[in-house]
Parts: structure tokens; C-alpha cells; sequence
């Protein structure tokens, strides 16, 4: 299991960083990101807290440990130097709360993510073809989530990325220890948003993907 966005104690998640990453490890993951909620106000203390463990994490439990954010209920305006400003402060990874159905979300969010190049636009609601078709051009994962509320349109934009060829990977927005998931209720929430098996694994594979994608930036960030 890889998963790109968990919530930590330095926003609304109930664990410490250490905590998550143990029990990610007892689920058989291979990878994590801790993306907590954060805008201008709070992005210093989450990245500078969060790159404080996840060295010691990733060696003792063995597993890669990824350091990032979730951009969320930012003014759509605001969001592109929001990202900016995460990246320069060491977010290896910039998740964006999209237009979920059951949160308030301000209407644009989803296109201005996308157009600032996140990496993930979280449960990206009822999204809508303009967007879809510049995620695949600005290569942003589009988020098939296994939270409750969000994910009621999980096939909504598992079918509108099926139709532009938009790519999807699965992730937990953990908040709570229950939330973790192991990669049979994973394949569960995909074949349940409509995929068959070929797609299954091609959201597997997209993480698989991203996952290479974010070494490779830690790798060239530790050169300079």
C-alpha cells in the first residue's frame, strides 16, 4: 500500500507522526505521506515538525516516509504561492483539498490546483472536463479516496479520468488509526468506484509512479 495523504496531530489527525508510521508499517505499506491540512499561517511549523522524523522513521521501520501538505480551503487565488512557498519550505509532496460534496469548499479550487502543478487533487467532488483534461496535461493525480463523504464521488472521477485519460491513485485520508487500510480493502474501494482489474492495477501502478517521481525530487533536492 502506498498512500499520499494522512493527517497528523499538527492538524485535525489523533496521531503523532510516529504512531502513524508504525501502524502504516503493521498495515504492509510501502510508503507514506503526511500531508497535514495547512495555508500561509501554519505551513512553517507542519514541514519544519514533520522533517524532523521522517528520517529516523523511514530507517527503523522501513518504509519511505514523505514529508508534505495538504493546501485547504485556501482562496483559490491564493493557492499557487501557497504551493510554492510549501516546496521551497521542503514539502516533498503538495496535496490540495478539492471540491469534496460534503465540505464547502470555494468554487475554483479544483481548476487553480491544478493550473499551480499540485501533485494530488484530493477528492476532486464533481469535477468537471475542463479540469480533467488539464490534469492529464499538467500531470496531477486526480484522488480516489477511502474517506467517508468524500468518497461519494469516487466514481465520478474515476469515470471522467477513464474518458480523458486522467490518472488516479487511491489514498486513506487518514485522520484516525481505524482509517488505515491494508491493499485488499484498497482493491475493494477501486473495483468499487467501477474499475475492473486492468484498472485496479493501473492506480496501483500510478502510485507505483508517483512514488519514483518524489524520489527522484528528494534525490535532486539532496544534491544541491
Amino acid at each position: 500500500m502506498i498512500d499520499f495523504h494522512t493527517h497528523t496531530v499538527f492538524s485535525d489527525g489523533e496521531l503523532i507522526p510516529s504512531e502513524l508510521v508504525k501502524r502504516a508499517k503493521d498495515k504492509g505499506y510501502r510508503a507514506i505521506a503526511i500531508t497535514d491540512h495547512a495555508d500561509f499561517s501554519n505551513l512553517e511549523i507542519i514541514l519544519n515538525n514533520i522533517k524532523k522524523v521522517t528520517y529516523g522513521l523511514e530507517k527503523y521501520y522501513g518504509l519511505y516516509v514523505f514529508c508534505g501538505v495538504e493546501i485547504t480551503h485556501v482562496p483559490p487565488q491564493l493557492i499557487k504561492n501557497t504551493i510554492l512557498s510549501a516546496r521551497q519550505l521542503g514539502a516533498e509532496i503538495v496535496v490540495v483539498h478539492g471540491e469534496s460534496p460534503v465540505e464547502n469548499v470555494a468554487k475554483s479550487t479544483n481548476i487553480y490546483a491544478i493550473e499551480s502543478f499540485c501533485d494530488i487533487l484530493a477528492h476532486p467532488g464533481l469535477i468537471g472536463q475542463k479540469e480533467v483534461e488539464l490534469a492529464v496535461k499538467n500531470n496531477v493525480y486526480l484522488e480516489i479516496t477511502a474517506r467517508s463523504g468524500h468518497s461519494l464521488t469516487n466514481g465520478h472521477v474515476f469515470q471522467m479520468s477513464k474518458k480523458y485519460n486522467a490518472k488516479c491513485v487511491i489514498n486513506t485520508d487518514t485522520h484516525s488509526p481505524y482509517d488505515l487500510i491494508d491493499i485488499n480493502f484498497a482493491k475493494t474501494i477501486l473495483y468499487g468506484c467501477g474499475m475492473n482489474e486492468n484498472e485496479v492495477n493501473e492506480a496501483f501502478y500510478n502510485s507505483e509512479v508517483l512514488l519514483e517521481k518524489i524520489l527522484k525530487r528528494r534525490f535532486m533536492c539532496s544534491k544541491k
